[in-house]
């Protein structure tokens, strides 16, 4: 059975088309516990249960009906006859002592690659070598494959909310498996395939509506970008290459929830303030100067509804929010984010975005690659900043105690750093991507990041702290 993509599904792999150094993938490390009678698992049962499981996700198993975009229609996700697990599955070790400096290391190279389009877009690594005798999961999925923001890949088809379930479990995503991944009514995705068919002949018969679809779709990008002030030129923003490396922070979620009770906000408001802590460090150890212009975050934001939590592809549109990075006073920082963030909400940035890629989609892929390079220009942005609300509670595979998640978010062509954020069990990780050739002083914004948390836990303290004077001189 074929299934077309949808246009921000194909978004995605016109952009890795468009620049060698873009990958379009996200990825998870997921770190676990030794399993309860010690040691890791093998290979052998990590593939088993995968490939049990992924009846729940049947697009894993399916390719593009073509490696490539073509020109008046989109590929297909089609059945793979030759699908092997064993070709999505295997195992590496990591070199000693088997600390987190390692794991970041080997996922700055994991990630440096990209995903072969003769297959099933994903794969997963199991991981041993760990100094506390644990043992990680470290997957890459397209990002034309899933969000990112939904979470439903083989990272969480492997995961159990207990560590012994019942046979024949399907895991976590269970409760969600009398959803429908295909469209409900199979006129309706007949209706569509023709609808697509009937606009690419059309558009053969009449080549002068080429030109003229073009001209419009670059029109409304342009509005698209005429709407807002152009993000400020830095040393992110500059051509990069197709290798990786990772930092991370952690961080508890309890304490950034005190964050934001005591300065107001939200948690997203804390990632974003603390990552425009890190940057203003990182510029400064780079001895740039402070432009008194916001840098300006892409920040994804989901628009996928209940009913669709199980779906594969993208649900998701973007809003643009001003970092104040050259502001040195942690508090007025934190407060101006959250002002700029709350202004955004009222707003129709996400709907605007989502629009102008449905837009684009009725016209042939063309026309829909020059809008999708347009939409994720430097000029638009400086960086992405995602955060995904994760489980608060623990999860399991095979039995282990599931402990921390290292997320990653692509970085795009003129692009040089993306934060990824999840928060999972009590914690929070911030996940930085970056080129390896051009911030090889990825330490400097992850210091900056931990160092701006602390300067926010302070001014929550002492937030705090004032209120209670107050509540007992009442």
């Amino acid at each position: 059975m074929e299934e077309q993509l949808t246009p921000l599904d194909a978004t995605f792999l016109e952009l890795e088309e468009g620049d060698e150094s873009a990958h379009m993938h996200v990825g998870w490390a997921m770190l676990f516990d030794p399993l309860p009678d010690g040691g890791t698992p093998t290979l052998a049962q990590v593939r088993e249960l995968l490939d049990e499981r992924l009846q729940l996700l049947p697009r894993f198993r399916r390719r593009l009906s073509s490696p490539r975009t073509g020109r008046l229609s989109w590929p297909h996700w089609v059945s793979d006859p030759g699908f092997d697990i064993a070709n999505h599955v295997r195992r590496a070790t990591l070199p000693a002592p088997g600390d987190e400096a390692e794991l970041l290391d080997w996922l700055g190279d994991f990630y440096s690659h990209r995903l072969d389009r003769a297959h099933p877009l994903w794969e997963t690594v199991l991981l041993d070598g760990f100094a506390d005798g644990g043992w990680a999961l470290a997957t890459k999925v397209h990002h034309s494959l899933v969000d990112g923001v939904s979470g439903n890949s083989v990272t969480t088809v492997i995961l159990d909310a207990e560590p012994d379930p019942a046979p024949g479990s399907k895991g976590v995503l269970e409760a969600f498996a009398g959803e429908a991944e295909e469209p409900e009514h199979e006129h309706e995705r007949l209706a569509a395939l023709a609808g697509a068919a009937r606009a690419g002949v059309d558009t053969v018969l009449h080549p002068r509506k080429l030109g003229g679809l073009l001209d419009r779709s670059r029109e409304v990008a342009g509005l698209l970008i005429d709407e807002l002030i152009p993000a400020p030129q830095t040393s992110l923003n500059v051509e990069i290459g197709g290798g990786r490396r990772m930092a991370a922070v952690h961080t508890s979620l309890a304490e950034i929830k005190q964050i934001k009770n005591a300065l107001g906000g939200t948690v997203n408001d804390v990632v974003l303030a603390a990552t425009a802590g890190g940057l203003r460090d990182l510029f400064e150890a780079r001895g740039e100067p402070l432009s008194e212009e916001p840098l300006r975050a892409m920040v994804p934001v989901s628009v996928r509804r209940a009913s669709e939590q199980l779906a594969l592809g993208n649900r998701v549109s973007s809003l643009f929010v001003d970092l104040p990075i050259a502001e040195p006073d942690p508090l007025l920082r934190y407060r101006k984010t959250v002002a700029a963030s709350q202004e955004l909400k009222g707003g129709g940035q996400a709907r605007g975005g989502e629009a102008l890629v449905e837009l684009a989609g009725a016209a042939p892929p063309a026309v829909h690659g020059v809008v999708a390079r347009i939409a994720f220009t430097p000029r638009l942005f400086n960086l992405t900043i995602t955060n995904v609300p994760g489980v608060q509670a623990t999860l399991y595979s095979l039995g282990a105690p599931l402990r921390r998640i290292v997320p990653l978010v692509p970085i795009f062509a003129g692009h040089a750093v993306g934060v990824a954020a999840v928060s999972y069990d009590g914690e929070v990780s911030f996940g930085i991507n970056a080129d390896r050739a051009k911030v090889p002083d990825i330490e400097a914004m992850r210091a900056g990041i931990e160092r701006s948390l602390a300067e926010l836990r302070g001014l929550a303290a002492d937030a705090a702290a004032g209120e209670g004077r107050r509540s007992r001189a009442a």
